[in-house]
């Protein structure tokens, strides 16, 4: 239950860490955006829209030492003394921005991504200035540069809107593509690495299974064949 609430009041924490001191009017966002990709869909956490570009933000409520490159496909997390790898989340936000890319028809140059890690964690080696633990407000209103007239944001946020709003049918194809991944050894609910635990109490204490490196923020398990 601890856990639980504490990743409840970290999503809370990212929201109102992303929106303080952002004028809504200025920065428009979007949550929890599905749109077509490479090989099915991809889900996009979050989405800001102004004139000064398109940010697009990979959360992560994670815990204890951070450690990663820009280059690596994984990043491991160190925490009481044991080591989980997780999925590079600036690989990630890459394909993220690539499917927004080719949803609107616009180059990369119009797209600022950023990697946000919320919860008692510290980077320990040396990453792009677009990961952050702290400061994502003021990290977004130093992009100062004018890309869009008013006009093109607005048009923009209402195709994005419009997409999040998208028939049932595009969330199910979504829902299949996570699916098929299923089997593989990365969650099929954020993509990031499965690891094989044993569970330590309750009914299924000794019980080995699979669960998400991203725990707390996403709790998908899957019992070990």
């Amino acid at each position: 239950m601890f856990a639980l609430i504490k990743g409840w009041i970290g999503e809370k924490g990212t929201q109102l860490g992303m929106w303080l001191g952002l004028d809504s009017n200025v920065y428009r966002r979007i949550h929890n955006l599905i749109l077509p990709a490479q090989g099915g869909t991809t889900q996009i956490d979050h989405v800001l829209v102004s004139v000064f570009g398109i940010f697009v933000v990979e959360t992560k409520n994670m815990s204890g030492w951070i450690f990663g490159s820009e280059r690596s496909p994984k990043w491991t997390q160190s925490i009481y003394g044991k080591k989980f790898q997780f999925q590079n989340p600036l690989h990630q936000n890459y394909r993220h921005t690539k499917a927004l890319e080719e949803f609107l028809g616009l180059p990369e140059s119009c797209f600022h991504p950023i990697v946000f890690f919320i919860g008692e964690c510290e980077l320990k080696t040396d990453l792009p200035a677009n990961v952050l633990t702290r400061g994502l407000g003021s990290f977004i209103k130093s992009h100062s540069t004018q890309v869009f007239t008013p006009s093109e944001a607005g048009d923009i946020f209402s195709r994005l809107t419009n997409a999040k709003a998208a028939p049932v049918s595009t969330h199910s194809l979504h829902v299949s593509g996570l699916r098929e991944r299923h089997n593989s050894n990365s969650c099929p609910k954020c993509g990031a690495e499965l690891v094989l635990r044993t569970a330590s109490k309750g009914a299924n204490a000794g019980n080995r299974f699979y669960g998400c490196s991203g725990f707390p923020k996403c709790r998908y398990t899957r019992a070990d064949a």
